[in-house]
């Protein structure tokens, strides 16, 4: 089975200029946790609500502090024609649990979790992804 298949087309995007303010709206708006931060139409980061969290709210920055002061600046991300168990073993490898999905002209199609894959009826996948998650904390 293609990424493609499970990945969930719609990824909202926000500007290294958004506040987190601004993020954490947009994010409770639409129920996602996690935004990818495009500049000039490149992914430039990822910012979920758990950097909202740990690197702003915990360290006592101000509300209107551009994301891109906290966002995750490394950028992991898979191809839309990638096969799913080939993804899931990846993103156990690397403790992530949501990957951008690009096309082979690396433009964002999607994105893919760990309840995308647990949606799939791979169970075998799913534990060893969040086996592999699991190691993060």
């Amino acid at each position: 089975m293609k990424v493609r298949e499970i990945m969930s087309r719609e990824v909202r995007t926000i500007a290294p200029s958004t506040s987190l303010r601004e993020a954490a709206e947009l994010m409770r708006k639409v129920d996602i946790g996690a935004l990818i931060v495009n500049d000039d139409d490149r992914m430039s980061g990822v910012l979920t609500d758990r950097d909202i969290v740990i690197r702003a709210v915990a360290d006592g920055l101000d509300m209107s502090t551009p994301v891109s002061q906290v966002m995750s600046g490394e950028v992991c991300y898979c191809f839309d024609d990638e096969e799913v168990d080939h993804i899931a073993k990846n993103m156990a490898q690397i403790e992530k649990r949501r990957l951008p999905v690009v096309n082979r002209e690396k433009r964002l199609v999607g994105i893919v979790s760990l309840a995308n894959i647990a949606t799939c009826n791979a169970d075998k996948l799913s534990a060893n992804l969040l086996r592999g998650v699991a190691r993060m904390h």
